[in-house]
């Protein structure tokens, strides 16, 4: 597998965008597409609802700290290796899964699958942050957001048909291929961005500092828990996925696309408005809107599912659709932001950001779905208390940076 970056030449803006998107779309893909395969896998292996959740569990821990790896080693190996590296070991661990003769196996493939599977999605922006700055990496955030989007509104659909026609284990030799085919061409159109005049050393101590340096930084810290708290109080919905679209909403394996399609569209349509507005209007002003219509999609659901026995599904889905656009109106913002606070260790910002992301959603599709998707009106109330914690931890975040330039504008002059 080479790894020689001057000998891949450096792709368009818009194919980059797509290069990158593709690479972020095997984590959602490696969660989403095996939701329909959630009964036929629990009942082959004799399991309970709790039990077969832990498959999404199992996964995303390990991305959670593998993230806080990739970036810092893309920092000192390049960003090229890393991501085709893991993405070789992503194949080895969809192919386990596909040959899993227990649900115990099935758990240590998915695991190595989330070890690997988040390769591309942290390394991505660092590799945008290396190629541009300001308004023009916000655009092109804008656009991988955008184009990244549809994976998670066409796996469950994917899934869903290829569960009927051939069974779960075809789902995993789906991604198997997935893994395969990005893997050939990565290796074929990925430059390198990060040269290694540029990289740090590779030194464990130094990478662990950098890392701890960055999780440590207050301003940093609150923004990555705020943007992961924002994304957890949509997530909690698609990790019911199972729950909400097959009892809830009593559809049948083939229509996840009820549940993804409005997410996805409202993530698309959130990330096409920041990119718009880049350059427009004030980062911060942005991140407020942001948050606020998050905050009043989830807050306004809680409160007709407490005061209405049965919602309608189309208005189940706006609510949905709203807050999607709320979450992907400041996520771009808030990425370049604890990008911008590290220039020197963007890869180990990327990674901070992307546990922080991860972490979360992973206590939310583990413990706070099994423990809330019995009822509707325990989710809403789970996605309010979400978006009340992202409020808070953004307000904390602008206090702490306030708190900063006040520090420096007190120092001496030197």
């Amino acid at each position: 597998m080479s790894v020689t970056p001057h000998r891949v030449a450096a792709p368009s803006p818009l194919a980059l965008a797509v290069l990158l998107a593709a690479l972020a779309m095997v984590s959602p893909f490696s969660i989403d597409t095996f939701f329909p395969s959630f009964p036929s896998i629990a009942h082959q292996f004799h399991l309970d609802a709790f039990q077969i959740q832990q498959s999404i569990t199992v996964y995303l821990l390990p991305y959670a700290c593998m993230s806080l790896v990739h970036g810092p080693l893309s920092d000192a190996l390049g960003r090229r290796p890393i991501v085709l590296w893991g993405l070789a070991l992503y194949v080895l661990a969809s192919l386990g899964c596909t040959l899993a003769p227990n649900f115990g196996t099935l758990l240590a493939f998915r695991a190595l699958q989330g070890m690997t599977g988040g390769t591309g999605m942290t390394v991505s922006r660092a590799v945008v942050r290396d190629l541009y700055e300001g308004v023009a990496a916000q655009k092109l955030l804008s656009v991988i957001t955008t184009i990244f989007g549809f994976a998670p509104a066409i796996a469950p659909v994917i899934g869903g048909w290829i569960q009927v026609g051939v069974g779960w284990r075809g789902v995993f030799a789906f991604l198997t291929l997935v893994g395969v085919v990005l893997l050939g061409i990565a290796a074929l159109r990925l430059p390198e961005t990060h040269p290694p005049a540029s990289r740090r050393p590779f030194e464990l101590r130094g990478l662990a500092s950098s890392t701890w340096s960055v999780a440590k930084h207050p301003e940093c810290l609150l923004l990555s828990l705020a943007s992961g708290f924002n994304f957890a109080a949509v997530v909690i919905f698609v990790g019911a996925a199972p729950e909400l679209v097959l009892v809830h909403w009593k559809l049948a394996e083939t229509q996840f696309a009820w549940l993804f399609l409005p997410v996805i569209a409202g993530f698309v349509l959130g990330a096409f408005i920041s990119g718009r507005v880049a350059g427009r209007m004030p980062p911060r002003d942005q991140i407020r809107i942001g948050f606020a219509v998050t905050f009043a999609a989830v807050a306004l659901r809680f409160v007709l599912h407490a005061s209405v026995t049965q919602v309608p599904v189309p208005v189940q889905q706006l609510f949905l659709f709203a807050s999607a656009i709320g979450v992907q109106i400041n996520t771009p913002v808030l990425s370049l932001r604890m990008l911008d606070l590290f220039p020197n260790t963007r890869g180990a910002a990327a990674s901070v950001q992307s546990f922080m992301s991860v972490a979360l959603t992973a206590l939310t599709l583990g413990l706070a779905v099994p423990l809330l998707q019995d009822s509707l009106v325990w989710l809403a109330a789970g996605s309010l208390v979400a978006a009340v914690l992202a409020v808070g931890c953004a307000w904390g975040a602008e206090s702490a940076a306030a708190a900063a330039v006040e520090r420096l504008r007190r120092q001496p002059a030197t």
